[in-house]
C-alpha cells in the first residue's frame, strides 16, 4: 500500500510539474513566436544586426545624458533605428529569451511601436511599425505619416512632430498581473522606466537625442498606433544638433 501511495504521489507531482511548465510557456519568452504569428499581417523588414561596442563608455553616456527637445533636420539611419529598438526590448540571450531591459518574472509586458514620419528614416517609408524582438524585425502596422496626429494627441508638444521617429511603448498588463496580481502593475511601471533609460543612453552613443513623454490622450494614441496594450511612453528621437562629447 505504501508503495502504491508513493507511486501515485510521484505521478501527481510529475503531472503538476508538467502543468506548471505548460503554464510557464504561456506566460513568457517561450510564446514569442506564437505571439508574432498572431500579430502578423503587415509587411516585415529585417533590421540590421545591432552592435555591441561603442566608442562612448557607459560612464560617459550617464554623465552627459539629458532630455533633448530640439533636433537637427536630418533623418536617422535604419542602423540607428535598429540599435535603438534593440536597446529597448532586443534579445540579449537566445537560450533564455532574456531582453535588454529587466522584466519581473520574464513576463515582458511591453510592446514597442515606431511612428516614422516622411523622411524620418533613410530608406524606410513613413508609417507605424511594430518591433518584433524575437526576429529583430519591424512589421508595418499601417502606412502613412502620423507624426502630426501623434503631436496633437500629445497635447501639441511640437518636439513630437520635429523628431525623426517616435517610439510608443505600450503595456499589456495581464502578462505580468496574472503572475503577480495587482502588484504586477508596479512592476510594469518599473520596467518601462528601465526601457526609457536604455533608450536615452543608446541615443547618446549614437549621436542622437530623445525625451520621454507621459502627457498625452491615451485613447488617441491607441487609435493612431493601432496596436495592443495601453500606451505609457512616447519617446521622440532625432539627430542631436551638437555633439554630446567634444
Amino acid at each position: 500500500m505504501r508503495r502504491r501511495a508513493f507511486l501515485a504521489g510521484l505521478a501527481s507531482l510529475a503531472a503538476a510539474v508538467l502543468a506548471g511548465f505548460v503554464a510557464l510557456t504561456k506566460l513568457n519568452f517561450f510564446t514569442e513566436k506564437v505571439e508574432e504569428v498572431e500579430m502578423s499581417g503587415g509587411r516585415r523588414l529585417k533590421l540590421p544586426e545591432p552592435s555591441y561596442r561603442s566608442p562612448i563608455s557607459i560612464e560617459e553616456a550617464i554623465l552627459v545624458r539629458r532630455s533633448i527637445r530640439e533636433y537637427a533636420d536630418k533623418p536617422v539611419t535604419l542602423k540607428q533605428l535598429s540599435q535603438i529598438l534593440w536597446s529597448s526590448q532586443g534579445i540579449t540571450q537566445r537560450s533564455t529569451g532574456f531582453r535588454s531591459a529587466p522584466s519581473a518574472g520574464a513576463t515582458y509586458p511591453l510592446e514597442v511601436y515606431v511612428v516614422v514620419k516622411e523622411g524620418g528614416v533613410e530608406a524606410l517609408d513613413p508609417g507605424v511599425y511594430h518591433y518584433l524582438p524575437g526576429s529583430h524585425e519591424i512589421e508595418l502596422v499601417k502606412p502613412g505619416d502620423y507624426s502630426r496626429d501623434l503631436m496633437r494627441a500629445a497635447l501639441r508638444q511640437e518636439w513630437v512632430l520635429e523628431a525623426a521617429v517616435n517610439l510608443v511603448i505600450n503595456a499589456v498588463y495581464e502578462r505580468t498581473t496574472r503572475v503577480y496580481g495587482e502588484r504586477g502593475y508596479r512592476y510594469v511601471y518599473m520596467e518601462v522606466g528601465h526601457v526609457g533609460q536604455n533608450v536615452y543612453l543608446q541615443c547618446v552613443s549614437l549621436g542622437l537625442a530623445c525625451v520621454v513623454i507621459g502627457a498625452f490622450y491615451d485613447d488617441e494614441v491607441k487609435r493612431i498606433v493601432g496596436g495592443m496594450g495601453e500606451p505609457l511612453y512616447i519617446i521622440p528621437v532625432g539627430v542631436k544638433k551638437e555633439p554630446w562629447i567634444r
